[in-house]
């Protein structure tokens, strides 16, 4: 590889890697060593062309999720079957991995714009900015730029467009995904926002047990589906559609609870016992 190639969008392909490779060591303790993760389909990723792939998820922070699959991503490309053990699969990472974010967020400091030079494809918000709510027009600019991402390679999205669950879908994505016909990867992750900050950056809580299930692509009539059932599919595919909530009694929540602290891991609740045991 050239030392100086660029990608469509002008970034340096040695300075991405190097910042991929500098920020998946930093942040692979967060999933392996003070959490979690679990890890399901890492060879449905094997199985994925090159190019023209769109990854939907569900949201919970800004940037930990994000960070989540790439180290998920380039581990399964290695050959890793669900784990990400030994980071040594960022050695050579995807290059044309990118993730769609709101410009707003990644103009927010230092950090973040290093975060937009790993791989993101900025889009301005057209129902919030500053904290407000907005009703503004599309930039044909910013789908066009999607569409540049998806003929380079894979692109990641979020398509609640927030970090809230249970929110509607936006539109553009079914709108997105008529117009450039990608294979689409439903991702459904938990466990996130327990254990990081809004933001993603800093660690909330330890001992959480993260998962994050990689599903078959979508079957899609990209000619003569409808973008509402185009929208329903993501719903159902991303567990966001409104069936799958359920109001839980305190019994229940609180059963749910003990559920989750018993799959925790580091031995956390043999040591419980122990306890109650002396």
């Amino acid at each position: 590889m050239p030392l100086f190639k660029r990608n469509p969008f002008g970034h340096i392909l040695f300075l991405k890697r190097i910042i991929i490779q500098v920020m998946g060591v930093i942040s692979h303790s967060r999933y392996r060593k003070f959490n979690n993760l679990q890890i399901e389909g890492s060879e449905i990723i094997r199985q994925l062309p090159d190019r023209n792939v769109l990854f939907i998820s569900n949201h919970q922070t800004y940037f930990a999720d994000v960070a989540a699959m790439f180290h998920v991503f380039n581990a399964a490309l290695k050959g890793r079957d669900d784990n990400i053990k030994n980071v040594g699969y960022l050695w050579k990472p995807k290059l044309n991995l990118y993730y769609i974010a709101a410009g707003e967020t990644m103009r927010s400091g230092l950090l973040p714009k290093i975060f937009a030079y790993a791989g993101s494809v900025s889009v301005e918000r057209t129902w919030r900015n500053a904290g407000q709510d907005i009703n503004r027009q599309v930039k044909m600019s910013d789908i066009s730029n999607i569409g540049k991402a998806l003929d380079d390679g894979w692109v990641i999205t979020f398509p609640q467009g927030t970090t809230t669950p249970f929110k509607p879908i936006r539109r553009g994505t079914a709108h997105i995904i008529k117009t450039y016909k990608p294979k689409v990867v439903p991702i459904v992750i938990d466990g996130f926002r327990r254990s990081f900050d809004k933001k993603g950056l800093m660690i909330k809580k330890r001992n959480v047990l993260q998962s994050m299930v990689i599903k078959e692509p979508l079957e899609i009539d990209y000619e003569n589906e409808n973008i509402d059932s185009i929208i329903e599919k993501i719903e159902f595919a991303i567990e966001q559609h409104p069936s799958f909530l359920k109001v839980l009694t305190p019994e229940q929540l609180r059963e749910q609870e003990e559920f989750i602290e018993s799959r925790s891991f580091w031995g956390s609740d043999n040591k419980k016992k122990e306890t109650k045991k002396a």
